[in-house]
């Protein structure tokens, strides 16, 4: 089985089960080098595993904004 959330406004499927993390791993992008959101809500890179994917969510990878 999988789903189909958005990531950035463009589909993708993703197998049951799958996390921010293992997708953000699929990206085939350092982790730390983005932000990452879901459903408008930021989500911090250590919380990743944690969260679960659901069809329908809508995902956005950003670059990180640092300085003072």
């Amino acid at each position: 089985m999988s789903k189909t959330i958005t990531v950035n406004g463009e589909p993708r499927s993703l197998p049951d089960g799958a996390t921010l993390a293992d997708l953000v791993a699929d990206l085939g992008q350092p982790p730390q080098a983005l932000a990452t959101a879901v459903n408008g809500e930021f989500v911090p890179r250590g919380a990743r595993a944690g969260v679960h994917l659901d069809d329908g969510d809508a995902v956005f990878t950003f670059q990180p904004i640092t300085g003072g």
